[in-house]
Protein backbone atom coordinates (compact mmCIF):
# COMPACT_ATOMS: atom_id res chain seq x y z
CA UNK A 1 0.00 0.00 0.00
CA UNK A 2 1.65 3.31 -0.75
CA UNK A 3 2.02 6.30 1.65
CA UNK A 4 -0.63 8.61 0.57
CA UNK A 5 -3.02 5.38 0.76
CA UNK A 6 -1.73 4.43 4.16
CA UNK A 7 -2.28 8.47 5.06
CA UNK A 8 -5.92 8.34 4.34
CA UNK A 9 -7.09 5.00 5.92
CA UNK A 10 -5.36 5.79 9.51
CA UNK A 11 -7.50 8.98 8.98
CA UNK A 12 -10.40 7.22 8.13
CA UNK A 13 -9.76 4.35 10.41
CA UNK A 14 -7.81 5.77 13.29
CA UNK A 15 -7.67 2.57 15.24
CA UNK A 16 -8.34 0.19 12.25
CA UNK A 17 -11.48 -1.49 10.83
CA UNK A 18 -11.89 -4.04 13.78
CA UNK A 19 -12.41 -0.33 16.09
CA UNK A 20 -14.68 0.92 13.92
CA UNK A 21 -16.90 -2.40 13.17
CA UNK A 22 -17.22 -2.66 17.01
CA UNK A 23 -18.53 1.05 17.17
CA UNK A 24 -20.87 0.59 14.43
CA UNK A 25 -22.18 -2.99 16.53
CA UNK A 26 -22.61 -0.83 19.43
CA UNK A 27 -24.65 1.54 17.97
CA UNK A 28 -26.60 -0.72 15.98
CA UNK A 29 -27.68 -2.66 18.59
CA UNK A 30 -28.68 0.59 20.73
CA UNK A 31 -31.10 0.65 18.29
CA UNK A 32 -32.37 -2.63 18.14
CA UNK A 33 -32.81 -2.11 21.76
CA UNK A 34 -34.49 0.47 20.97
CA UNK A 35 -37.14 -1.86 18.41
CA UNK A 36 -37.58 -4.09 20.85
CA UNK A 37 -38.90 -1.31 23.21
CA UNK A 38 -41.04 -0.01 20.42
CA UNK A 39 -42.54 -3.77 20.74
CA UNK A 40 -43.16 -3.45 24.36
CA UNK A 41 -45.00 0.11 24.71
CA UNK A 42 -47.27 -1.11 21.66
CA UNK A 43 -50.00 -2.08 23.88
CA UNK A 44 -49.57 0.76 26.00
CA UNK A 45 -51.65 3.31 24.27
CA UNK A 46 -54.02 4.93 26.89
CA UNK A 47 -51.34 4.48 29.50
CA UNK A 48 -49.02 6.71 27.09
CA UNK A 49 -51.65 8.97 26.31
CA UNK A 50 -52.71 9.67 29.76
CA UNK A 51 -49.41 10.41 30.68
CA UNK A 52 -48.92 12.84 28.06
CA UNK A 53 -52.35 14.54 29.87
CA UNK A 54 -50.69 14.67 33.36
CA UNK A 55 -47.64 16.91 31.93
CA UNK A 56 -49.76 19.49 30.50
CA UNK A 57 -51.54 19.54 33.74
CA UNK A 58 -48.25 19.74 35.43
CA UNK A 59 -46.64 22.23 33.28
CA UNK A 60 -50.70 24.09 33.80
CA UNK A 61 -49.95 23.83 37.02
CA UNK A 62 -46.04 25.48 37.61
CA UNK A 63 -47.33 28.04 34.62
CA UNK A 64 -45.18 26.37 31.82
CA UNK A 65 -47.46 25.12 29.66
CA UNK A 66 -45.50 27.26 26.29
CA UNK A 67 -46.13 24.64 23.95
CA UNK A 68 -49.28 25.98 22.08
CA UNK A 69 -48.15 29.31 22.08
CA UNK A 70 -44.50 28.59 20.47
CA UNK A 71 -46.30 26.39 18.16
CA UNK A 72 -48.82 28.76 16.92
CA UNK A 73 -46.20 31.87 16.76
CA UNK A 74 -43.84 29.09 14.88
CA UNK A 75 -46.78 28.20 12.76
CA UNK A 76 -47.78 31.66 11.52
CA UNK A 77 -44.29 31.74 10.41
CA UNK A 78 -43.96 29.62 7.43
CA UNK A 79 -40.32 29.59 6.85
CA UNK A 80 -39.95 29.10 10.39
CA UNK A 81 -41.83 25.92 10.77
CA UNK A 82 -40.82 25.01 7.82
CA UNK A 83 -37.18 25.27 8.50
CA UNK A 84 -38.23 24.03 11.90
CA UNK A 85 -39.32 20.85 10.62
CA UNK A 86 -36.36 19.57 7.89
CA UNK A 87 -34.34 20.17 11.23
CA UNK A 88 -36.47 18.01 13.10
CA UNK A 89 -36.41 15.55 10.19
CA UNK A 90 -31.85 15.78 9.80
CA UNK A 91 -30.67 16.49 13.95
CA UNK A 92 -31.79 13.70 15.61
CA UNK A 93 -29.75 11.21 13.01
CA UNK A 94 -28.35 13.35 9.59
CA UNK A 95 -26.66 15.64 12.11
CA UNK A 96 -25.82 13.64 14.78
CA UNK A 97 -24.13 10.89 12.92
CA UNK A 98 -22.49 13.18 10.89
CA UNK A 99 -21.17 14.57 14.17
CA UNK A 100 -20.14 11.53 15.49
CA UNK A 101 -18.15 10.27 12.40
CA UNK A 102 -15.98 13.66 12.28
CA UNK A 103 -15.50 12.99 16.38
CA UNK A 104 -14.07 9.67 15.32
CA UNK A 105 -11.92 10.53 12.22
CA UNK A 106 -10.50 13.78 12.86
CA UNK A 107 -11.08 13.74 17.08
CA UNK A 108 -10.47 10.11 17.48
CA UNK A 109 -9.16 10.64 21.42
CA UNK A 110 -12.39 12.51 22.09
CA UNK A 111 -14.06 9.55 20.91
CA UNK A 112 -14.83 6.81 23.39
CA UNK A 113 -15.81 9.75 26.24
CA UNK A 114 -19.00 10.56 23.51
CA UNK A 115 -19.72 6.89 22.83
CA UNK A 116 -19.82 5.70 26.02
CA UNK A 117 -22.02 9.20 26.89
CA UNK A 118 -24.39 8.22 24.24
CA UNK A 119 -24.48 4.69 25.14
CA UNK A 120 -25.38 4.91 28.65
CA UNK A 121 -27.78 8.11 27.70
CA UNK A 122 -29.76 5.41 25.68
CA UNK A 123 -30.18 3.41 28.28
CA UNK A 124 -31.73 5.42 30.91
CA UNK A 125 -33.69 6.95 27.87
CA UNK A 126 -35.18 3.07 26.64
CA UNK A 127 -35.92 2.81 30.93
CA UNK A 128 -38.04 5.79 30.79
CA UNK A 129 -39.75 4.84 27.54
CA UNK A 130 -40.26 1.47 29.47
CA UNK A 131 -41.43 2.97 32.57
CA UNK A 132 -43.37 6.40 31.35
CA UNK A 133 -44.59 5.76 27.97
CA UNK A 134 -45.62 9.06 26.81
CA UNK A 135 -47.43 10.15 23.94
CA UNK A 136 -46.03 13.30 21.88
CA UNK A 137 -48.15 16.88 22.10
CA UNK A 138 -48.54 16.64 18.05
CA UNK A 139 -50.87 13.83 19.30
CA UNK A 140 -52.89 15.61 21.25
CA UNK A 141 -54.91 18.03 18.73
CA UNK A 142 -57.92 18.87 21.15
CA UNK A 143 -55.17 20.78 23.12
CA UNK A 144 -54.29 22.90 20.49
CA UNK A 145 -51.35 20.75 19.07
CA UNK A 146 -50.89 19.73 15.24
CA UNK A 147 -48.16 17.57 13.12
CA UNK A 148 -46.06 19.90 11.49
CA UNK A 149 -43.29 17.56 10.18
CA UNK A 150 -46.51 15.33 8.81
CA UNK A 151 -47.64 18.67 7.17
CA UNK A 152 -44.60 19.47 6.05
CA UNK A 153 -43.59 15.92 4.08
CA UNK A 154 -46.89 15.18 3.63
CA UNK A 155 -46.59 11.72 4.85
CA UNK A 156 -49.20 10.80 7.76
CA UNK A 157 -47.19 10.02 10.81
CA UNK A 158 -48.84 6.84 11.41
CA UNK A 159 -47.31 5.79 7.80
CA UNK A 160 -43.82 5.68 9.83
CA UNK A 161 -44.64 4.56 12.79
CA UNK A 162 -43.27 1.31 12.63
CA UNK A 163 -39.72 2.83 12.07
CA UNK A 164 -40.09 4.72 15.48
CA UNK A 165 -41.77 4.37 19.09
CA UNK A 166 -44.49 7.42 18.58
CA UNK A 167 -44.88 7.23 22.80
CA UNK A 168 -41.07 7.99 23.19
CA UNK A 169 -41.87 11.64 24.10
CA UNK A 170 -40.32 11.43 27.69
CA UNK A 171 -37.12 12.24 27.37
CA UNK A 172 -36.24 13.97 24.81
CA UNK A 173 -33.29 12.04 23.24
CA UNK A 174 -33.60 14.98 20.17
CA UNK A 175 -31.92 17.51 23.50
CA UNK A 176 -30.39 15.17 24.60
CA UNK A 177 -28.43 13.67 21.28
CA UNK A 178 -27.82 17.27 20.90
CA UNK A 179 -26.06 18.32 24.11
CA UNK A 180 -23.96 15.17 23.69
CA UNK A 181 -22.73 16.34 20.25
CA UNK A 182 -23.06 20.40 20.42
CA UNK A 183 -21.19 20.46 23.68
CA UNK A 184 -17.92 18.44 22.60
CA UNK A 185 -17.89 19.47 19.40
CA UNK A 186 -17.92 23.44 21.24
CA UNK A 187 -14.44 22.60 22.82
CA UNK A 188 -12.93 20.37 20.07
CA UNK A 189 -13.54 22.85 16.81
CA UNK A 190 -11.17 25.48 15.99
CA UNK A 191 -13.56 28.16 14.38
CA UNK A 192 -14.91 30.09 16.62
CA UNK A 193 -18.18 30.30 14.65
CA UNK A 194 -18.42 26.95 14.91
CA UNK A 195 -17.78 27.00 18.55
CA UNK A 196 -21.00 29.24 18.66
CA UNK A 197 -22.49 27.33 16.44
CA UNK A 198 -22.26 24.10 18.41
CA UNK A 199 -22.82 25.62 21.95
CA UNK A 200 -26.05 27.48 20.75
CA UNK A 201 -27.60 24.12 18.80
CA UNK A 202 -28.52 22.18 21.92
CA UNK A 203 -31.24 25.56 22.29
CA UNK A 204 -32.17 25.36 18.76
CA UNK A 205 -33.41 21.69 18.95
CA UNK A 206 -35.11 22.78 21.79
CA UNK A 207 -37.28 25.01 19.88
CA UNK A 208 -37.61 22.95 16.78
CA UNK A 209 -39.01 20.11 18.76
CA UNK A 210 -41.05 22.00 21.06
CA UNK A 211 -42.53 24.26 18.02
CA UNK A 212 -42.95 21.06 15.69
CA UNK A 213 -45.51 19.63 18.45
CA UNK A 214 -42.93 16.57 18.80
CA UNK A 215 -42.05 16.93 22.60
CA UNK A 216 -42.94 19.01 25.91
CA UNK A 217 -40.39 21.16 27.44
CA UNK A 218 -40.90 18.79 29.84
CA UNK A 219 -39.55 16.30 27.83
CA UNK A 220 -36.33 18.57 26.92
CA UNK A 221 -35.79 19.34 30.67
CA UNK A 222 -35.39 15.63 31.39
CA UNK A 223 -33.54 14.71 27.92
CA UNK A 224 -30.90 17.32 29.01
CA UNK A 225 -31.14 15.32 32.50
CA UNK A 226 -30.38 12.04 30.90
CA UNK A 227 -27.45 13.64 28.62
CA UNK A 228 -26.07 15.70 32.09
CA UNK A 229 -26.10 12.09 34.14
CA UNK A 230 -24.79 10.27 31.53
CA UNK A 231 -21.92 12.66 31.31
CA UNK A 232 -21.34 12.49 34.59
CA UNK A 233 -21.22 8.81 34.84
CA UNK A 234 -18.58 8.83 31.95
CA UNK A 235 -16.39 11.14 33.04
CA UNK A 236 -16.81 10.04 37.12
CA UNK A 237 -16.97 6.50 36.79
CA UNK A 238 -15.95 5.11 32.98
CA UNK A 239 -12.99 7.78 32.30
CA UNK A 240 -11.66 7.27 36.04
CA UNK A 241 -11.57 3.33 35.59
CA UNK A 242 -9.80 3.67 32.09
CA UNK A 243 -8.33 7.12 31.93
CA UNK A 244 -5.89 6.56 28.93
CA UNK A 245 -9.38 4.98 26.56
CA UNK A 246 -12.83 6.90 27.90
CA UNK A 247 -11.67 10.34 29.22
CA UNK A 248 -12.82 13.09 26.95
CA UNK A 249 -9.22 14.47 25.10
CA UNK A 250 -7.14 12.06 26.81
CA UNK A 251 -3.68 10.61 25.87
CA UNK A 252 -3.13 8.43 23.27
CA UNK A 253 -3.46 4.68 24.43
CA UNK A 254 -5.60 1.96 24.41
CA UNK A 255 -8.73 1.81 22.84
CA UNK A 256 -13.07 0.47 23.30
Amino acid sequence: MSAPMRTVGARLLPNGWLDCVRQFALFAAAYYAYRLVRGAVDGKVVTAFQHATDVIYLEQKLHAFIEPSVQSWATSQRAVIDWASWMYLHSHFTITLSALVFIYMFRNDSFYFVRNMFMIAMTIALIGYLVYPTAPPRLLPYFGFEDSVARFTGIPADTASSLYNPYAAMPSMHVAFALMVGLPLARLVKSRWLKVLWRIYPLLVTFIVVATGNHFVTDAVFGALAAGLSAWISQALLARARPHAWAFQPTVGARA
